[in-house]
């Protein structure tokens, strides 16, 4: 059948015909409804009896259609007019690869663009569960304007299901010339699983994009015989010539991204297109999202433009403030990451551009990607439910796999490159690598209480309660590390210790510290802290313990990395935690934030009342303690302090007042003043909660120069009494007879004023963390996170049975996680703080 010029196929009117091939004929043709010109392809009426050639042109449009992608084109419609089946798309000018190949090689620079923009088209159309598996230079269209678009999926296969069988494929895929069957299948890009007839993945695409590549880089064929069967055999059994023969000044990277994407067996190509474009946008003096991209309207372009010149302006004028107003020249900050994610840790890599980083993105837990300036793609590199520890300067990562108990995981070292990771030992909780890139430094849990920093492994330069963070100094001659009063506490030191084992602190008194690093000379530490509040800044001091601002700004930032040319990588944090919680009795969740950091302490023994405090600004210079009904009634301020417990009979509010000389107080929840405990000989104050009879108060604390133990206080007067020895510190019963131990071996409990060993809880798992004591204390809740959400658990401490009380937390693949929460004991009604963190990664020059 052909149409001629005027004819209507529905409210199309066809202008002129562009092209015929074995899946139908082509013709530009006109929307009148929106003036638009399209492409619109008809399947021939010699065709159209055909069952098989009706579902497969059905199918090009159903796997299309499911795509949006600017590498993609673009499906507008689909109709059928007197059994005359018709696809509407975009109307592309320009020309096939095949005609702008022409037999010859493409320069090497609009080779990389077009590779570039090609992954990323089928990258787009992998994740959508659509692969291609006819990918070759006729179905590859390059615009006027350099945009490249993937053509024709007659032949794609749906995840949710593809009648085309692959034996089917295979046979239909042999027909030579020009006839129709050969849109099945095209034998020269043909993958090695396609040509045997196995079951094909998104990784086939990935072979035929590498004959692409090969031929755009060399103008000819990467597998071409004599036959049909000889060019299968070829793509069985032999490689391709090598690039480089035929084309002297190709990049070696370039042609190992080729031999990567043409590997016989599927397990060692590539896996994924987008670490294709990836690899090849690193070779490129530009983004390939750009090149993919269509030009933006000029308005956009101009709120982008006004945008990205806002943070700029704001992050300039934040170094200015925290400078003292500094005339030296602004700094000037890159953006390096642009999803929303929780990132951790962040390292440069030896090339000086290649950011390695950690992040939450897509799988609710840690996995390592890397970044580069210029683009806004990130690339997975294939380490799942991995921490980052450090890069050395000889491209070797060092990560943290396999979660064991108490949170320390088990060290292993892997190539930046690629590659499995080696084990190297266990029980790990921080590492770094030393400047000469061959040894590594860790932070290792002894087992008896205590945080061993090692170097070389297995030699002790020092111990302490809790240890967080370390970094090597560029000289190799000491570790920075951060040093806090007890585990789980975020106040503390920031120090030094040299490698005879000399420990030095440099800066003290911080209410939360962050991340470290090294000034290039080796004469100072960077590092993350506040004082106060909850914003946190850039500090460094010297080796002599002098202190400066390095830069601050609204909200908070964190110092991850810092270049030996100086550039600093920073990751400024966007974190408002919200209250979400649920009433004895409702059916539905409700908001039950107040100000701008909401963090969830107790609720009441009938989960009516809650208490939370206010960590952010919307709390003032402190923390605040603030009492609110469960069904939504507005709260009311109790005073200063960060909330620890609610007395059982709701008289009482026990919270820990950070101002000097720290002590915790009792704040009155109706009329009445503020009663300060007293501090005895205690120094510290960790964790606090109260009798069932609310006459006692339970802490954990120590004496200075002594480790943490549990001691009860009654509030009516008098001074604090140890209930533990040293070292013994965790959350007794209400009634008093127990206590719950949070160990790295787990959750153990311990019988108050027996002189015994604490002993596991039977039930428990590692990893689970204690929420609380049920009232009538006779089981434990505990909580054990996955993909952001807090899962609880009620377990009998006589009988170790477990069972699930909840999930609570965000839904649907939200990145953000629960902080803290309580829920009541027959797990109807709760409340927990939420956190969405959003943090972004730069690359700042000119901080100093």
């Amino acid at each position: 059948m052909t149409l001629s010029a005027g004819t209507k196929l529905g409210p199309y009117e066809i202008a002129s015909p562009l092209g015929a091939g074995g899946m139908g004929e082509v013709y530009r043709a006109r929307d009148p409804r929106i003036g638009r010109d399209v492409a619109l392809k008809v399947l021939p009426s010699s065709l159209s009896g055909d069952a098989d050639r009706l579902r497969r042109f059905e199918q090009e449009a159903r796997a299309t259609g499911q795509l949006n992608h600017p590498n993609i084109l673009a499906v507008f419609d689909v109709g059928s007019v007197e059994g005359v089946p018709y696809v509407v798309s975009e109307l592309l000018e320009g020309e096939t690869l095949r005609e702008r190949i022409g037999g010859t090689p493409l320069p090497v620079r609009k080779a990389i663009e077009y590779g570039c923009q090609v992954a990323l088209g089928l990258a787009a159309a992998h994740e959508k569960g659509v692969v291609h598996r006819d990918l070759k230079p006729e179905n590859v269209f390059v615009t006027k304007d350099g945009r490249v678009k993937i053509l024709d999926f007659g032949l794609a296969k749906l995840v949710a299901g593809d009648a085309l069988t692959e034996a089917e494929t295979h046979t239909r895929g042999l027909v030579g010339g020009t006839d129709a069957g050969t849109v099945l299948g095209t034998v020269g890009y043909m993958s090695p699983e396609q040509v045997r007839a196995l079951p094909v993945d998104h990784r086939s695409d990935i072979f035929s994009f590498g004959s692409v590549l090969y031929e755009m880089l060399s103008g000819r064929r990467a597998f071409h015989g004599a036959s049909s069967v000889e060019t299968l055999n070829a793509i069985l059994k032999d490689d391709p010539a090598e690039l480089s023969q035929t084309n002297r000044q190709l990049p070696p990277a370039l042609e190992r991204i080729v031999s990567h994407c043409l590997e016989k067996n599927p397990e060692e190509r590539f896996q994924s297109a987008r670490d294709i474009a990836f690899d090849l946008e690193q070779l490129s003096g530009s983004s390939a999202t750009g090149l993919a991209a269509a030009p933006a309207p000029r308005t956009a372009r101009l709120r982008t433009g006004l945008l990205l010149a806002g943070i700029a302006g704001a992050l300039a004028l934040a170094f200015a403030a925290g400078r003292g107003g500094s005339r030296g020249s602004a700094p000037t900050f890159e953006r390096l990451t642009f999803r929303r994610e929780q990132i951790g840790t962040a390292r440069f890599a030896p090339d000086g551009r290649t950011v390695v980083y950690e992040s939450t993105f897509g799988a609710g837990r840690f996995s390592v990607f890397a970044a580069q300036p210029g683009s806004t793609e990130s690339r997975s590199l294939g380490l799942d439910d991995a921490r980052l520890a450090g890069v050395s300067t000889k491209g070797e990562m060092a990560v943290l796999l396999r979660r064991r108990e108490g949170g320390a995981r088990t060290l292993a070292r892997v190539p930046l490159s690629g590659g499995a990771p080696r084990d190297v030992v266990e029980d790990v909780e921080a590492a770094d690598w030393s400047p000469d890139g061959t040894g590594l430094a860790v932070l290792r849990w002894t087992g008896g209480g205590l945080f061993r920093l090692e170097f070389p492994l297995g030699k002790q330069l020092y111990a302490a309660t809790s240890l967080t963070r370390i970094r090597f100094s560029p000289r190799g001659d000491r570790i920075a590390m951060t040093e806090h009063p007890f585990f789980g506490d975020a106040r503390g030191n920031v120090a030094v210790v040299d490698l005879q084992g000399r420990k030095v602190a440099l800066s003290s008194d911080w209410t939360d510290l962050g991340p470290l690093a090294w000034s290039p000379d080796g004469t100072e530490v960077f590092f993350t802290g506040t004082r106060q509040g909850a914003e946190h800044s850039v500090y460094a001091v010297s080796l002599e313990g002098r202190e400066r601002l390095v830069y601050k700004m609204p909200g908070s930032v964190a110092v991850k990395d810092v270049a030996p040319d100086g550039r600093i990588l920073l990751a400024v944090g966007q974190n408002q935690p919200r209250i979400q919680g649920r009433a004895p009795g409702e059916a539905q969740e409700r908001d039950l934030s107040w100000l701008d950091f909401g963090v969830v302490a107790q609720l009441s023994p009938d989960a009516k009342m809650l208490l939370f405090d206010e960590e952010g600004l919307g709390g003032g210079p402190e923390y605040s303690a603030y009492l609110r009904a469960t069904n939504g009634s507005p709260p009311a301020r109790l005073g200063n302090g960060k909330a620890l417990a609610l007395s059982p009979d709701g008289h009482w509010a026990l919270v820990h007042d950070l101002r000097p000389p720290t002590q915790l107080v009792l704040l009155p929840t109706g009329a009445g003043q503020p009663r300060p405990l007293a501090r005895g000989t205690l120094v510290q104050f960790h964790e606090g909660a109260f009798s069932m009879d609310s006459a006692r108060v339970y802490m954990s604390a120590n004496e200075a120069a002594r480790d943490v133990r549990i001691w009860e206080q009654d509030i009516a007067g008098g001074d604090p009494r140890p209930l533990t020895d040293e070292g013994v510190a965790g959350r007794p019963s209400p009634d008093g007879k127990r206590a719950a131990i949070f160990t790295p071996q787990g959750l153990q409990l311990l019988n108050l004023g027996a002189r015994e060993e604490p002993r596991l809880l039977k039930g428990a798992l590692p990893g689970d963390d204690l929420v609380r004591f049920s009232w009538d204390s006779r089981f434990v809740i505990v909580r054990a996170d996955g993909r952001g959400l807090a899962r609880l658990f009620r377990i009998d401490f006589e009988t170790g049975r477990r069972v699930p009380l909840r999930e609570l937390g965000p839904r649907e693949g939200a990145s953000g996680s629960v902080r803290t929460l309580d829920i009541s004991d027959d797990g109807l009604a709760y409340a927990y703080t939420y956190a969405d963190p959003a943090t972004t990664l730069y690359v700042a020059q000119g901080l100093r």
